[in-house]
């Protein structure tokens, strides 16, 4: 079942957002007045050392007062390509430059809301270069051992669902 997009209407938007109401209707015929938020895709990546452990930052979502550890993410710039964005991400929010990377996963983490788009990489080795491009990004940057994941998941100390969907899809993959 189909649901039919009548019209789009804009009411806000700016260079990060753009949150609009939808005319929708339903397969029965009823419409709905539906807000969604319509995103910038973004990169990251996962990397994974020698050692079995990956790169995570730990840092506070002001919006849920949360902390918690998250691999590096950001918006892909216009006219950038997913690989490259993951690649800067990691190294302006670690001071990391990731080795060769590789798709991991490609995930939309909250489509009934939102068409924000999520491509997740992986690379095998880093590079330490320096400190992270802003402070400001991350309280602290670790390697983790990637057993101690589900550990992390289970005390919400890893609650970011990229985050979390790209540890677990690693953690099959062994």
């Amino acid at each position: 079942m189909r649901w039919q997009v009548h019209s789009e209407e804009p009411l806000y938007t700016d260079p990060w957002l753009d949150v609009r109401m939808a005319d929708v209707e339903l397969p029965d015929g009823t419409h709905l007045d539906h807000r969604l938020i319509r995103t910038a895709p973004g990169a990251g990546a996962v990397l994974v050392d020698e050692q079995g452990r990956v790169l995570l930052i730990w840092r506070h979502r002001f919006i849920t007062d949360a902390w918690g550890w998250e691999i590096p993410f950001g918006r892909i710039d216009e006219g950038e390509e997913a690989i490259a964005a993951a690649a800067r991400e990691v190294e302006e929010e670690t001071g990391w430059r990731p080795g060769p990377l590789r798709p991991l996963l490609y995930t939309q983490p909250s489509n009934g809301i939102s068409d924000s788009e999520h491509h997740v990489f992986r690379a095998d080795s880093a590079q330490y270069i320096g400190p992270p491009a802003d402070a400001w990004e991350a309280e602290r940057i670790e390697w983790i051992p990637l057993t101690d994941v589900r550990r992390l998941i289970d005390k919400r100390d890893i609650v970011s669902s990229t985050s979390m969907n790209a540890l677990l899809y690693l953690l099959t993959d062994l």
